[in-house]
């Protein structure tokens, strides 16, 4: 009888196999993906999505405009895809020849086809026991060059698959995800090198980014985030706490391809609360770190929470655009941080231009000239508890804002709500958790967690307008040249709204929350449509054909 059951098992599987290469068959073969491409960014005919932010920028902005404010309230469903994986979604799909291609929780992959929804093929990796990957089994979308896709592993590797078969093509181990490795973010693709970088940093990892050859797998570079002996910013550690600081990479980078920079947020350093665990600034945990994509050396670095001592990752997007700033042509590099100050840097050698809070922010009223926060007494954790604003995941995290260069705006999903620091002498072993601490959220009538779509202008850090949720959003954001912007409520809303006045204009319940990831948009067949990933089900939207 279990022969039996067996043999009818691999049938049904091979059933599954084959109808799956019978949809690829359908489907033209995709033509390679050139660097140039990648270096266009988002075209005006809206054909692709190729990159985490839709450009190298990170500015999740679309040239389109066939959904404007007037009839963005016709917006129908015209398919859902049912993942059937456990977890939620944080990734930002990518589009290529009509085809759609997505990572999921548990590191499942999907190419699917855009105009029916119907998957053409999957992707699940046979995950070891006993992950340490912190705070979610998720994955935060693929890269893509030529005929291949890579995609980072919660068992810290690094794949290349094929495009068109879903299949293996290469395999590269980051680090062990024994010792607390693991990788949850999208690769970026620059000059034929995939750059990928590792989560751990509640477990005594030190961080890196690397850089692998598209081709090969093989390791083109490695920069880590911790200064070892004999390099500059190793005596902002003391001790030996620089071998188990930190200082993680679990977020895409922006890459500016006249100067040849990558651009990267940094984790926080470990233990995460114990301040007298590892005296010194700690560089370059929550930093922003500019590394050469040829050579992977730092450039320059900003450090925007020196000595972090409230889980403050500067692991944000960064994003970057071209201001007039007093009379002045300016490249920026703009971020809104965790800490919950929104700055102005200038990428080309780090200096602060403009560093305002976007929240209510306790620890600090000011950044000094100095670049270094102004620190307010009395926001040091210990073993009785201080109260501090903003909390653990801060004024904003990893969620994706955007940038409107018509109206130059910048847009992000923020919070207000604080919380109780504790602090405490941790013991390290490795593969565990060393944090030294924890944090409570403050309850109470006059400490009410809210959250709030701001627009900031990034020239002043003055505050255009803001729309109001009733609990923080944890949304990703889109807008469009024809003055959308596109987000995500608690209670699972999908919204649409002018961004230029921040007025709602359309909302759909997706039945789960966005967290973390935000729609793209794209034409197919003549129509402009918006993919929304919310929890571990995809929908595209348009307007009805005429």
């Amino acid at each position: 009888m279990r022969a039996t059951i067996d043999r009818c098992l691999r049938i049904a599987g091979l059933a599954v196999l084959v109808g799956a290469a019978v949809v690829a068959a359908q489907q033209a073969p995709p033509a390679q993906v050139s660097e140039q491409e990648i270096l266009d960014g988002l075209k005006a005919d809206g054909s692709r999505w190729l990159t985490f932010g839709g450009d190298y920028a990170n500015q999740r902005h679309s040239p389109l405009t066939s959904l404007t404010p007037a009839n963005v309230n016709r917006l129908v469903p015209q398919w859902t895809f049912q993942t059937g994986t456990l977890g939620n979604f944080e990734t930002t799909p990518l589009l290529r020849d009509n085809v759609l291609y997505v990572t999921g929780p548990q590191n499942v992959a999907w190419a699917i086809d855009a105009r029916t929804g119907r998957q053409i093929w999957r992707y699940r990796r046979e995950l070891p026991p006993n992950l340490t990957a912190c705070c979610g089994l998720v994955n935060r979308g693929f890269g893509v060059l030529g005929d291949k896709l890579f995609m980072t592993t919660l068992d810290a590797h690094l794949l290349a698959l094929d495009m068109k078969t879903g299949a293996i093509a290469w395999d590269a181990t980051l680090e062990d995800y024994k010792r607390g490795y693991a990788s949850t973010l999208a690769p970026l693709v620059v000059k034929g090198k995939v750059i990928v970088g590792v989560a751990g940093g509640e477990y005594g990892i030190r961080g890196f980014l690397d850089a692998y050859d598209a081709q090969t797998g093989k390791r083109a570079w490695r920069f880590y985030t911790i200064p070892g002996p004999g390099e500059p910013g190793h005596n902002t550690w003391s001790g030996d706490s620089w071998q188990r600081g930190g200082a993680g990479l679990w977020v895409t980078g922006a890459y500016d391809p006249e100067l040849n920079l990558l651009y990267y947020g940094t984790g926080n350093p470990g233990p995460d609360y114990h301040s007298d665990s590892r005296e010194g600034d700690n560089l370059y945990s929550c930093s922003l770190v500019a590394i050469d994509a040829d050579t992977g050396k730092i450039r320059w670095h900003y450090q925007f929470t020196p000595h972090d001592i409230h889980d403050w990752d500067a692991t944000e997007v960064p994003v970057l655009a071209d201001l007039t700033i007093a009379g002045q042509a300016r490249k920026v590099v703009m971020f809104a941080n965790r800490n919950g100050f929104y700055y102005t840097l200038d990428r080309t050698n780090g200096k602060l231009i403009l560093a305002k809070p976007f929240v209510l922010t306790t620890w600090a009223k000011q950044i000094d000239s100095d670049g270094r926060p102004h620190l307010e007494p009395g926001h040091v954790p210990d073993e009785k508890g201080e109260i501090t604003c903003p909390d653990i995941t801060g004024g904003t995290n990893f969620w994706p804002p955007t940038y409107d260069p018509g109206s130059r705006l910048f847009f992000v999903n923020a919070r207000e709500v604080c919380a109780m620091f504790y602090a405490w002498k941790p013991d390290y072993k490795e593969g565990e958790r060393f944090t030294g601490g924890a944090a409570q959220r403050v309850t109470g009538s006059d400490t009410k967690a809210i959250g709030a779509l701001r627009a900031i202008d990034p020239v002043t850090g003055e505050r255009r307008w803001q729309f109001e949720y009733l609990s923080p959003s944890t949304a990703g954001l889109l807008s469009t040249a024809s003055g959308l912007i596109f987000s995500g409520d608690a209670d699972g809303n999908l919204l649409a709204l002018d961004s230029r006045s921040g007025k709602l204009l359309w909302r759909y319940q997706m039945g789960a929350t966005m967290h973390g990831t935000s729609p793209i948009t794209y034409m197919l067949d003549g129509r402009q449509h918006v993919l929304v990933p919310a929890g571990t089900t995809l929908t595209a939207w348009a307007i009805p054909a005429p």
